[in-house]
């Protein structure tokens, strides 16, 4: 197959929404009938972002083959429905430590190993390896960052290589800015120039230009713009700040995106993209017919970037229902026993948010109280279910210093504790339980209705695990674990026996909803949220 190879790369200023973009391309190509693949490749250093802080660069997101990823993946997942892997993200650090490799194993025959050609090499390598393997029509590379940058030097080489290697089979999508400014009256197209410009200096012209703007823009500041960049003005593409990120595939559409790069490729255009689901999720999410408050509890609140896969499995459930969700994000360290109603109060459901370490981690288990004691739906990720297991194991079973040896590693009654498998990992990057597993779920259960089968699977990143020896104890008092690892024996998911919606989960369910598919543990929840705002 003659893989098409589409580039998009970012000026001017970064979080333009490059990953929007490219998922909204691959969503129009996909709907034309075209098999889509997307990658990243990250600048930093890092072999990945599994060490990074949420702070450096928000949720790590992980696939099904245990991949831990730029959050940009989830949403080529969310929008395209096709699944990524470790070869779908890229990063400087993984591509040196390649090229390192080699040369330690005396792969280059004694060649003084450089940027050009080993580094850009390996790069290339790694953007054509997802053609040869996937049988696609089109993979499409978001490279990180903003041209300009030092770190991004490589990567700009590598496509410049690529456009030469490949002729019309490769196309450059450069995202820019244009600012308005409010003194003048008018939108500026200077910043686009010198970005573009800088591109030129390091030898790559880009085909078609998207402009992120606040404004819409006139046919006179297209043609200023094709003028002083060297491309028509149908291939300057207006991107106007939406209400929603799904809206996008919409508007790009519009704009004749998809058409453009489908020109400049050579391929067949043949009637218009089959966007009539999407379309109908969006008039879902646009009109909802009932409305729910949940309460989101984390330590990296104010950073929504740290649980956008949650938010965006919201969006999804909600959708699915015509229910609009309003989540309350809620500081877990701001949560004890004097704040605790004056905060949750009126909540229809609480959600609390998977992390790691000790921070916030008391708040949060005051929350699972609030939710199990007064009825209210509730459901635990990752850490938010081990912290339910432990707040039933102190406040129900009495263990009054019950936690996760995590937390507290001489606690009387480690009620989670580390892995087997982990306890002689010291490295930290990669060395978690990651990716998909299968669970068994117990057919008189709620996670049964949830799901309507017995098999499932799901993806993790973890540690620590319910500790089985307080297995009796747990589902005796009425925490049942109703979710099984049929190899480990691990206990993947606890619900509550008298309550109307209880349910910890130690995978995340986040990592596989998406907008064809929401996932059913977000709507059963949401439905559940709903039913208790009618009470």
């Amino acid at each position: 197959m003659n893989t098409k190879y589409i580039f998009v790369t970012g000026g001017v200023t970064s979080s333009l929404g490059k990953g929007i973009i490219s998922a909204s391309l691959a969503k129009l190509l996909v709907a034309r009938g075209y098999s889509v693949t997307i990658q990243k490749l990250d600048p930093y250093i890092n072999i990945d972002p599994g060490t990074l802080n949420p702070y450096e660069h928000g949720e790590c997101y992980v696939t099904d083959d245990g991949a831990e990823t730029d959050l940009d993946l989830g949403h080529y997942e969310r929008f395209t429905n096709v699944k990524t892997s470790q070869a779908n993200n890229i990063t400087t650090g993984r591509i040196y430590q390649s090229v390192i490799d080699k040369e330690r194993r005396g792969d280059y025959l004694g060649e003084t190993v450089q940027v050009i050609p080993h580094i850009t090499d390996e790069i290339k390598h790694r953007i054509k390896i997802l053609g040869s393997k996937g049988d696609y029509d089109f993979v499409i590379t978001e490279i990180g960052g903003t041209v300009g940058d030092i770190e991004s030097l490589p990567y700009i080489e590598a496509v410049r290589q690529m456009r030469w290697e490949k002729g019309s089979n490769c196309v450059v999508i450069h995202l820019t800015y244009i600012p308005y400014l409010a003194a003048a009256g008018e939108l500026k197209t200077k910043p686009t120039q010198h970005s573009v410009k800088m591109m030129l200096e390091q030898g790559v012209q880009p085909d078609i230009i998207v402009c992120r703007t606040e404004r819409p823009l006139n046919e006179s500041i297209r043609h200023k713009i094709a003028l002083f960049c060297n491309v028509e003005p149908s291939s300057v593409i207006e991107s106007i700040d939406a209400k929603t990120i799904y809206e996008v595939p919409v508007l790009m559409r519009e704009e004749k995106l998809d058409i453009q790069v489908l020109n400049k490729t050579m391929m067949p255009i043949e009637g218009e993209p089959d966007l009539d689901k999407w379309e109908e999720f969006l008039f879902k999410l646009k009109n909802p017919k009932s409305e729910v408050t949940i309460g989101l509890v984390g330590k990296y609140v104010e950073l929504k970037d740290a649980y956008k896969s949650i938010i965006e499995s919201f969006i999804h459930a909600g959708a699915s229902l015509q229910c609009k969700v309003n989540l309350k994000m809620i500081h877990s360290e701001s949560i004890n026993n004097d704040t605790t109603k004056d905060i949750l109060n009126g909540l229809n459901g609480i959600l609390v948010a998977p992390g790691f370490g000790e921070r916030g981690i008391e708040g949060k288990i005051t929350a699972i109280r609030f939710a199990r004691e007064n009825k209210i739906p509730f459901l635990g990720i990752c850490l938010g279910m081990q912290c339910a297991v432990v707040e039933f194991g102190r406040n129900v079973l009495g263990y009054q210093d019950a936690h996760s040896t995590e937390m507290n590693p001489d606690t009387s009654h480690p009620v989670i504790d580390i892995m087997k498998d982990q306890k002689t990992i010291c490295a930290k990057g990669g060395t978690m339980r990651l990716g998909a597993y299968p669970c068994k779920i117990k057919e008189a259960s709620k996670a049964f209705d949830v799901y309507k089968k017995i098999d499932i699977s799901e993806r993790h990143r973890h540690r620590y695990e319910f500790n089985n020896k307080y297995m009796d104890a747990y589902q005796n008092a009425g925490m049942m674990a109703v979710g099984i690892n049929p190899k480990d024996n691990l206990v993947e998911m606890v619900e509550l026996k008298d309550h109307p919606w209880f349910i910890g989960v130690q995978f995340h369910p986040e990592y596989s909803s998406t907008v064809a598919s929401p996932h059913p543990l977000f709507i059963s929840f949401v439905d559940a949220a709903r039913k208790n705002s009618n009470i």
